[in-house]
């Protein structure tokens, strides 16, 4: 290895370790506000009186406003800069999580939700946009990996920190566990969006850590990238891939959050009772999902290859979710099946981002990014929403989950035939 090499790996190094720790942390919180209803539910749900639909609505109903205003937020952070927007984004969203705990009826549960949804638009493929200002495309599916533990490690952390909570805070100044839940986990938000109005460094240029040289050598990387593919975002909007890029990720959405938002009550009829124990089993999913992401993203790095990574685990995840479907009297199968199923989903969605903020360069990535995030996300309004109508119907899960089965596979096809340019 040349000493030129040497140097970039160190500097890329030293780029991961300072942008993307607080990144990561911030995603963390984002996520968890986002699904921390799914155990809010359990409780809250008889006290507020809402229907499994009326709950499945509410779940949903945040990506709807997330959609209307993702696009704009994107453009918008192109020309105002990351640091900005995220501290907009991240007060905003912190404040009206912590407003979850005035629901009292399903009107504020569904306004309150939806306004979770608006103020929280722009901030995933904000920063995922973010990460092509740092990174070129041959180091951007491990960076990916890391940027998307979040998810998994929100909910996994989520499981045990939310049930206990709601356990150990009922009746504390005559308020329920689930509102001092959404207290205690909406304004640390609030606090970390000052802490990146301080610390991040909106390009390489502005980072005041890098010398001269280690900018010249990003820019010089980045230039050869920033020169190829598509350009403007009207060119992105008559492009055939980019929708096909939505629908695969429509799909993977629908999987991810059917199990983010289902799982404490698809634990509770395998015969779970204990809150704190279906907190503990909900996070088991993700511990392996967490090291999926990590191997296979530096796995995809290395071979250079994406497509096939990101829609062959989304067809084990799809096999897998069936067979946690169809086996639902049996305990033990049903979770080994669902933590391979979302290990899969998780690992499939890190690598799929790695497709588009190769493809999309400029405007084009900013807003093709979120085009694809925004129609994506309406798979995360059908799936909690369909499967809460689903088990109003039957009194069960299963038929809501056998969708989801069919809109992996779909998924899964959809990823393996978009062939990108190889550039």
């Amino acid at each position: 290895m040349t000493n030129t090499a040497v140097a970039r790996d160190a500097l890329y190094r030293r780029v991961g370790w300072r942008i993307l720790p607080l990144l990561i942390l911030c995603y963390t919180f984002a996520y968890l506000d986002r699904v921390n209803i799914g155990f809010a539910k359990l409780h809250m749900q008889e006290d507020v009186g809402i229907s499994e639909s009326g709950y499945g609505l509410a779940a949903g109903i945040f990506f709807l406003g997330y959609v209307i205003f993702e696009v704009p937020s994107n453009l918008l952070l192109e020309k105002i800069g990351t640091r900005k927007t995220i501290f907009r984004i991240m007060v905003l969203w912190g404040l009206t999580s912590a407003a979850m705990m005035l629901v009292s009826d399903a009107t504020t549960f569904y306004v309150l939700r939806f306004l979770l949804g608006v103020f929280e638009a722009g901030f995933a493929p904000g920063i995922i946009f973010y990460l092509t200002y740092w990174y070129p495309p041959a180091r951007m599916a491990a960076a990916m990996g890391l940027l998307m533990l979040p998810g998994p490690i929100g909910s996994m952390l989520g499981g045990p920190v939310s049930s206990w909570l709601i356990t150990n805070f009922e009746g504390v100044a005559g308020l329920h566990g689930w509102q001092w839940m959404f207290l205690l986990e909406g304004l640390p938000c609030v606090v970390l969006a000052f802490v990146v109005w301080k610390t991040l460094a909106d390009t390489p240029d502005q980072a005041k850590w890098l010398s001269a040289e280690e900018k010249e050598l990003l820019r010089r990387d980045l230039a050869v990238d920033r020169d190829e593919g598509t350009r403007s975002f009207r060119e992105v909007l008559r492009d055939p891939r980019v929708y096909a890029l939505a629908i695969g990720y429509f799909c993977l959405i629908s999987g991810l959050y059917a199990v983010s938002f289902w799982l404490p009550t698809i634990l509770k009829e395998n015969g779970l009772t204990d809150t704190v124990k279906i907190g503990l089993y909900s996070a088991l999913p993700y511990a392996f999902a967490i090291v999926l992401m990590v191997v296979l993203g530096r796995r995809s790095d290395r071979t250079g290859e994406r497509r096939l990574h990101s829609s062959i685990t989304a067809l084990i995840s799809a096999v897998a979710l069936a067979v946690a479907a169809f086996t639902a009297s049996s305990f033990a199968v049903s979770l080994i099946a669902i933590v391979i199923a979302t290990a899969c989903m998780w690992a499939s969605y890190t690598l799929f981002w790695a497709m588009p903020s190769t493809y999309l360069k400029g405007t084009a990535a900013a807003g093709g990014i979120a085009l694809i995030n925004s129609i994506g996300l309406l798979g995360g309004f059908l799936s909690p929403t369909l499967i809460g109508f689903v088990k109003d119907a039957t009194g069960s899960t299963v038929v809501g989950l056998l969708s989801m089965v069919a809109l992996l596979l779909i998924g899964s096809l959809a990823i393996y035939a978009n062939r990108l340019p190889t550039r």
